[in-house]
């Protein structure tokens, strides 16, 4: 089974819902709750990147498949997660191939992917897929007012692009967020210069940068291909949007997601936030660009 969606939609929660509904350790609910704990029993193996590492690596996934190959301690069958399954090294994917075709007797194997494109095609193509959408603003605002009753979640969850439990993240840091949306904003508006940005920026954890970007070019892109409102949240100015060629934000936003997919440490983080606040001052010029 692959869990696959934005981060911050639960597919975490889900995964320990459905296997503590397999291995019977708790099915007092109908629905997977949060906030979650995971699952302890003996034959629940959970499989995620080891703190000295930056990915998964083939001898965690071949130690994985000799324990899924046992027979069940409990009867109930054998379970396992891998999370994210979309940083396993392609030796490790590459070594799970056989277990995902022909799973051993009674097992669930469930992966939970946020960036299903990095997942190898092979993996993809032996799971059966389970996709968990952003739900709509009106739900996850429900969602959220009863979980914290009196919080400010509209901006947060905007700012989280919707997803409810990046939004309880996002609250924690609200006030990064909007002081990151001035500089940004002001960068293009030539009063803020891009590579006193980049320095305070680069103090600032470089994913928690790197996805704001992310979603602001993202808000952008679709508010020039609908033709729509402005969308809340976004911290381009009208009239800078449109002096931008639309072409150079997908450019942009490729840049960004490179560096979103590399391991931390593999890049320094001021140069690269100087080059991306530079192409953006100057309105994402594709001669300055190139």
């Amino acid at each position: 089974m692959l869990l696959a969606g934005p981060h911050g939609t639960g597919k975490r929660a889900a995964a320990a819902w459905m296997v503590a509904q397999k291995l019977g350790i708790d099915r007092s609910h109908d629905l997977p709750q949060f906030p979650f704990e995971r699952p302890v029993h003996a034959d629940l193996h959970w499989l995620e990147r080891p703190e000295d590492k930056k990915s998964i690596v083939i001898d965690q996934v071949r130690s994985l498949v000799r324990e899924l190959s046992l027979t069940s301690y409990l009867g109930e069958g054998k379970a396992a997660v891998i999370e994210p399954a979309d940083i396993m090294t392609t030796e490790a994917a590459n070594s799970l191939l056989k277990t995902l075709e022909e799973p051993p007797g009674d097992t669930l194997l469930i992966l939970v992917a946020d960036r299903v494109g990095r997942l190898p095609a092979t993996v993809f193509s032996r799971c059966q897929r389970i996709e968990i959408r952003i739900p709509g603003e009106a739900d996850g605002l429900q969602w959220l007012d009863k979980l914290h009753p009196g919080g400010h979640w509209p901006e947060a969850l905007r700012v989280a692009g919707l997803a409810p439990l990046a939004a309880i993240k996002a609250a924690e840091s609200m006030e990064t967020s909007s002081a990151m949306a001035r500089d940004f904003a002001n960068i293009l508006g030539g009063s803020t210069s891009p590579i006193d940005v980049a320095s305070t920026w680069s103090k600032i954890e470089p994913i928690f940068v790197l996805d704001w970007l992310s979603r602001q070019t993202q808000m952008a892109i679709r508010m020039l291909q609908a033709g729509g409102s402005r969308p809340p949240g976004l911290a381009i100015g009208e009239s800078a949007l449109q002096r931008i060629d639309r072409r150079n934000l997908f450019c942009y936003l490729d840049r960004i997601n490179r560096l979103r997919g590399q391991p931390g440490g593999s890049w320094n983080v001021q140069t690269a936030f100087e080059g991306l606040l530079i192409d953006w001052a100057s309105g994402l010029d594709k001669k300055v660009m190139e």
